[in-house]
This record gives C-alpha cells, structure tokens and sequence, in this order.
C-alpha cells in the first residue's frame, strides 16, 4: 500500500467514510501491523486537535462578532484596561499552544510514515521530504501567531479619548520633531480642553496644546503619553524655500479614519489675496486634510494645508513651510524648555518612488481630535 493510499485508508476509516467490508479487513491489517496500528493512533490525535482549533477559531470568530454588533448598536462602550489585555494575550497564547501541539503532532506523524517506509524508498529522500514538511509547519504556525497578534491588536487598542465626549473638531498633523511635536491647524484645536492625536496603526497618545496662532492658523502640540515612543530620526525635511510654480506636489491627510493620498501641482506663490505666507496648490482637499503635510517630489515639506475657501470650489490654500521655522525660533526664546527641539533639514526619500515615500510618510502623519470637556 502507497503512503498516499494508506494515508487516505486511515483517513476514511477514521471519518466512517469506509465500506464495511473494507473496514473489516483493515481492522485485521491494523491488530497484524503494530506500525500499522500506531498511525491511525497517531492520526486519530492529529484530528481530535484540528477540531478543537477549529472549534477555537470559531468560538473566537463568534465572540468577536457579537463583540462588535454590541459595541455599534451602543449596548456597550469599549473599554481596554490592563487586566483585560493580560487575559486576551492568555487566551491566545493557549491557541498559539495549541497550534503548536498540532505542528509537533504532525511531524511525529510524517516521521512515522517516513519510517515505516523506509526500506521501500532512499534514506535521502525521505529526510527532504521531513525537512520540507518542517519547514511548512513553522511556516504556518508562524503565520497563525502573526494574525493572532494582529487581531490582539485590534482588540484592545486603548482609547484615549474623554468617556461620552464627541470631538468638536478633527484634522491632520504630522511630526515636526521625533519627541512628539506636532504641527497642525490652529483652527484644529483651539480652544480645545483635550487633544487625541491617532497614527496609521490606530494607536492613540494624548497631546498638550503648546503654542496657536490663530492670524497664522498653526498650532504646534506636544505628545504626553507613556505609550508614546520618541523617534530618533524622521525621514523628510522641512523645506525654508519653499516650491515652484507648477511644481508637482502631494499630500497625506485624514479626510476619514483612514490615511488618504493626493497630488497635484503648485498653482500660485501667494495665498488668498495676494498672502505672501500662504500659497494655492491645485491639490483636492476636505475639512479633515487641514493641517496635513504638503510635500514635494523629494517627500520634502513645503507647506501646511489650511482653510479651504468655499467661494471657489478646487482652490486650496497651504501655508508656505519656512514660517514654521520662524515660529519654532519665538518659540524658543519664550519657552526655555523647547531649546532641545529641532526639526528635521534633509530627506532620505530622494529618487525614492511614491510607493515606498509613502509607506515611509504615513507613519509620522496623525489624525488630530479636539474634544472641548464641560
């Protein structure tokens, strides 16, 4: 009997899907071949531990859905807390454990096959065949880890912000200094009581309002959150000279609760009504861009989105980058303790394709959210 035969014997007789006669004689084969006998052992442990995986997988599945139809339809509010992290990490490091258990089960079970019949095929190929079939398992175990954690993750993202609290206001920001200063509208946050700033991970850190200036519409915040990790080094420049006229730009921003992508060009040097600090780019904008990034092809930032004039539909306004740095030096003399902040001069992003800027961008851009706390 091939491998592959007995294998499909075993399985069958197994899952009662074999005749009856076939059954009695396999039965005999079995009580004559003790190896014979130990691989329908082996595989009968095999599938009692896919099924309960399966069962697992499809407990976890369920009380995931009813998780989230609960939490939509306002019947609970979604709360993480620490003690509820550790007992999901419990609860999936168990079916890690499991799919562990299951990686080993089939080995030992290959390593049966491989021996038994091994007086019938080479010694060489047999071991391939063993190293190949290891491989697959670490392969596919490491695969259930890396969506375990990603569903981990999922679930007890930390809410930062104020509990039955509604944002009066939202936009974008973007790092200015790897500690967690963030620049963004002054409209944005202004008299705001509490700022959650959220990355493309969804991860949030709470925020302290440091400087607005409402004539300038920039507000620089600063990250206060122990979840915060600070950034040795940002991969884009902030640009003092600003861009040319029908220069190709881009910009990055949260319209929605997803990081959005558009381009387009520089169409004018001054801003509305002539404003030598701002300038008009043909860039589509929605009320949730404000504050975003706007780069050049080099993933250089040369400007701030801003307010969008309403009288002329497509006319997008972006304040000129090099009154950041203005700004930051005020800052400086009238606040001793942001001597240390500096923002980035280079990029290493040129000659770098938009693919791959942005994958490198969106991780330093942020949804900003106002909430005003009675």
């Amino acid at each position: 009997m091939e491998d592959l035969q007995l294998l499909d014997a075993i399985e069958r007789y197994l899952t009662g899907q074999m005749p009856a006669d076939e059954r009695a004689n396999f039965e005999a084969l079995r009580k004559s071949n003790p190896e014979i006998d130990q691989l329908v052992v082996e595989h009968t442990i095999f599938m009692q531990q896919m099924g309960q995986y399966s069962d697992r997988k499809n407990l976890k599945s369920t009380l995931q859905d009813v998780h989230t139809h609960l939490v939509s339809s306002g019947a609970i509010k979604e709360k993480a807390s620490t003690a509820t992290v550790i007992q999901i990490w419990k609860k999936y490091k168990k079916v890690v454990a499991v799919a562990a258990s299951i990686a080993g089960i089939t080995t030992l079970f290959i390593a049966s096959i491989a021996t038994y019949y091994s007086r019938q095929q080479n010694n060489k190929d047999i071991e391939e065949l063993k190293r190949d079939y290891k491989n697959e398992i670490v392969k596919a175990k490491n695969e259930i880890t890396r969506d375990l954690n990603t569903t981990v993750k999922s679930i007890i993202t930390t809410n930062k912000a104020p509990e039955n609290v509604q944002p009066k206001s939202g936009g974008t920001g973007f790092l200015i200094d790897g500690k967690g200063f963030i620049v963004t509208n002054a409209h944005v946050v202004d008299h705001s009581s509490t700022v959650v700033v959220q990355n493309n991970k969804g991860e949030q850190f709470r925020a302290h309002i440091i400087y607005v200036n409402p004539v300038s519409d920039l507000a620089f915040l600063k990250i206060q959150d122990d979840d915060f990790k600070e950034i040795t080094t940002l991969p884009y420049g902030i640009k003092r000279t600003g861009a040319d006229l029908g220069e190709p730009l881009f910009t990055l921003g949260y319209p929605r609760e997803e990081i959005v992508y558009n381009e387009g060009y520089m169409s004018a040097k001054t801003g509305y009504n002539g404003d030598t600090l701002t300038c008009q780019i043909g860039v589509p904008a929605n009320p949730g861009n404000s504050g975003g990034p706007v780069f050049n092809k080099n993933g250089e930032i040369v400007g701030v989105l801003s307010a969008r004039q309403t009288q002329a539909e497509g006319v997008v306004f972006a304040i000129k980058a090099r009154g950041l740095y203005k700004m930051v030096d005020n800052l400086k003399q009238s606040d001793t303790s942001l001597q240390k902040m500096k923002m980035p001069s280079s990029t290493s992003l040129k000659g770098m394709n938009r693919v791959d800027q942005i994958k490198e961008l969106q991780n330093y851009v942020f949804i900003v959210k106002a909430y005003n706390q009675k």
